[in-house]
């Protein structure tokens, strides 16, 4: 299908109304159809973890890539969402006027969503389950390096649509990987809804320059944890080892760790020990430092130059800043922060109180690695993406996200 006809699809299908026992057989099917095509899927995707070989990164590579279990996960998301509550068709408020007039506001569908991605197959699966449960039609745009994988999702999917008795194009890919199509998606106001681009800092910020569709700011996260001077240190060393480590590439990975002044000479060999050294040792990716002046002095590295402290590495790569104060820190992190997912760790509840207070991102930690912003682990099955602004949605985006509402009045012959 052409772009245009794409689009005409989706304009027609929306007007096409799910009951929940409807959405939850798809979801099943789809769910049923992922697992069976798992093979031709992998084929797919091998051939383009192949053709990105040399040209993205080893950990984006790994982003890239599906196994059997990612697969499994695929699906085992799907049946979450089917589990989940259906956020449409709500009653959010209900005014009964005097004169026996009734006005309801009632949730609905946003209509056609939109979703340019980059190299993540499983948002596939993820924007297409959240879209089929919100009752919305789902337009796909995957990056050129997941193309042949998200295809293949997409065709299983659609088995599990038309094995549902549903039309198939409430799921649509746009197979053109060409700057064109993008940009076709990005003005088409007659159809799109709500344009989503999920992936690094140059997508977002063409969607958000070159939209005039409505359109949400997602998912570039520079995600700073503070260690204050109260802190834990083997806390903090567990925290900072697996917000950094655990899947370096992902949006929700710690990019920036700030350092109290009175513990960072105790407290940054120890980490430099279990990230860099201690990794090394085990035939592991080290992490490497980017260091101010006063961190560089305590545990060498590299240098940070100007923009260090403002770039998402999705690697194994560590900013690190001293601070005298946790005011200096939260003054630091509303400076470069994307407003994604910030943390700290300490022993003071007057010092978390603070801090909670003052950062101003979606998600703010406590005690806690800031992996957790994900919409299965905040329990909305998957997620459309994690929002940074803070209209219509901020945080990771569910099916609440994916509705807006409508006020429907009834009357008996009611005039004014």
């Amino acid at each position: 299908m052409t772009i245009d006809e794409i689009l005409s699809a989706a304009k027609k299908e929306k007007m096409t109304f799910l009951s929940e026992p409807e959405k939850n057989k798809c979801l099943e099917f789809m769910a049923e159809c992922l697992l069976e095509d798992a093979d031709s899927i992998l084929k797919e995707n091998e051939f383009d973890i192949e053709n990105a070989k040399g040209r993205i990164s080893d950990v984006m590579l790994d982003r890239l890539r599906l196994t059997k279990t990612r697969i499994e996960d695929m699906a085992d998301g799907i049946r979450k969402v089917a589990d989940l509550p259906d956020p449409t068709g709500r009653i959010l408020e209900e005014i009964k006027r005097e004169d026996e007039l009734l006005i309801e506001k009632v949730s609905v569908p946003l209509g056609v969503v939109a979703i340019i991605y980059e190299s993540r197959p499983n948002v596939t699966s993820d924007a297409a389950s959240l879209a089929i449960k919100s009752g919305n039609v789902c337009i796909l745009r995957s990056g050129k390096d997941a193309l042949r994988s998200a295809a293949a999702i997409v065709s299983a999917l659609k088995k599990g649509l038309k094995r549902a008795g549903v039309s198939e194009n409430r799921i649509l890919l746009i197979e053109d990987p060409t700057h064109e199509s993008a940009n076709r998606l990005m003005k088409a106001n007659d159809t799109v809804d709500l344009l989503i681009p999920r992936g690094g800092a140059s997508l977002i910020n063409a969607c958000i320059a070159n939209a005039t569709v409505p359109c949400i700011q997602t998912g570039t996260g520079i995600c700073h944890i503070y260690v204050d001077e109260s802190a834990d240190e083997d806390m903090a060393l567990k925290i900072i080892e697996n917000a950094k480590t655990s899947r370096p590439s992902v949006c929700n990975a710690e990019e920036v760790l700030i350092v109290n002044a009175k513990i960072a000479e105790s407290f940054l060999p120890k980490l430099k020990e279990l990230l860099a050294d201690k990794r090394a040792k085990n035939n592991l990716t080290p992490v490497k430092f980017v260091c101010d002046e006063r961190a560089y002095a305590i545990i060498g590295g590299q240098r940070a130059q100007k923009g260090d402290f403002d770039t998402e590495f999705l690697d194994y790569i560590l900013a690190v800043k001293i601070v005298d104060t946790v005011d200096e820190a939260i003054e630091h992190i509303e400076k470069h922060s994307t407003r994604h997912s910030d943390g700290i760790i300490t022993n003071s509840e007057a010092i978390a109180d603070k801090f909670t207070k003052c950062v101003d991102s979606s998600a703010v930690y406590v005690n806690a690695s800031t992996r957790f912003t994900d919409g299965g682990e905040f329990g909305l099955g998957c997620e459309m993406g994690i929002s940074t602004q803070k209209l219509h949605a901020r945080g990771p985006m569910g099916l609440k996200e994916l509705t807006t509402y409508k006020y429907i009045v009834k009357g008996n012959g009611h005039i004014r």
